[in-house]
């Protein structure tokens, strides 16, 4: 069985600290930086753009995982490549043509991923979760940190599983928003693979050891 994955969440850093944030991450038991991009009208807040993305590229020593919270996602593709993205997550919602979407995003040598709002049902991605390499399951609503979790994520990423098993697919489920020590064993129970903590882990007193915990309780 793979190792389960931790991906703290930027967006939760001290921006007046960014280096100093990364590096911790660096050093930390995590496993990718997790980079929420926000446009403002996607979703109702805006987040940085390329410029703080190239800074935390230039320091990150793992897996950068792009999560675009952007209308017309595709305009973009090739930036985000040029940046350092390793994995790069559109949401459903903002794709017309979700399967081209995916094929320009592994053209330019990314790992592909697929986000769904808390009301986007599973089912949505059954013609297309072989081309996905991951999907992102909201448990808040994005556009803002440190929000409660959303309790139906549990079935949804039990669907999500049934789902990649019966297809026969790879890919990975990741969860975003409101994770916990409180519910990290149970997202991992129920089928996920990779767990994105932002305020949990940013917010803490000892935010490696926060870290270190939750890797460890997540492959417990």
């Amino acid at each position: 069985m793979s190792s389960k994955l931790i991906a703290p969440s930027v967006l939760a850093a001290d921006f007046a600290n960014l280096q100093r944030d990364i590096e911790m991450v660096n050093a930390s038991h995590a496993d990718w930086f997790h980079i929420d991009i926000m446009d403002g009208v996607f979703v109702p807040n805006i987040s940085f753009g390329m410029p703080v993305l190239q800074a935390i590229s230039k320091h990150a020593t793992k897996t950068i995982d792009v999560h675009l919270m952007i209308v017309d996602p595709d305009r973009y593709i090739k930036t985000f490549a040029e940046l350092g993205s390793d994995v790069l997550t559109v949401h459903y919602e903002a794709c017309t043509h979700l399967h081209r979407t995916l094929q320009a995003i592994k053209a330019e040598g990314m790992k592909a991923g697929v986000a769904l709002n808390p009301h986007t049902n599973i089912n949505v991605l059954e013609d297309t979760i072989n081309d996905i390499d991951l999907v992102c399951i909201m448990s808040v609503n994005p556009g803002f940190g440190g929000q409660s979790f959303i309790e139906n994520t549990y079935d949804k990423v039990k669907q999500l599983k049934d789902l990649i098993t019966r297809k026969g697919a790879a890919t990975k489920i990741e969860i975003d928003g409101g994770v916990t020590n409180k519910n990290a064993k149970l997202l991992i129970d129920a089928g996920a693979d990779v767990l994105v903590a932002g305020s949990y882990v940013f917010k803490s007193n000892d935010q490696i050891e926060t870290i270190k915990d939750l890797k460890a309780l997540a492959n417990s």
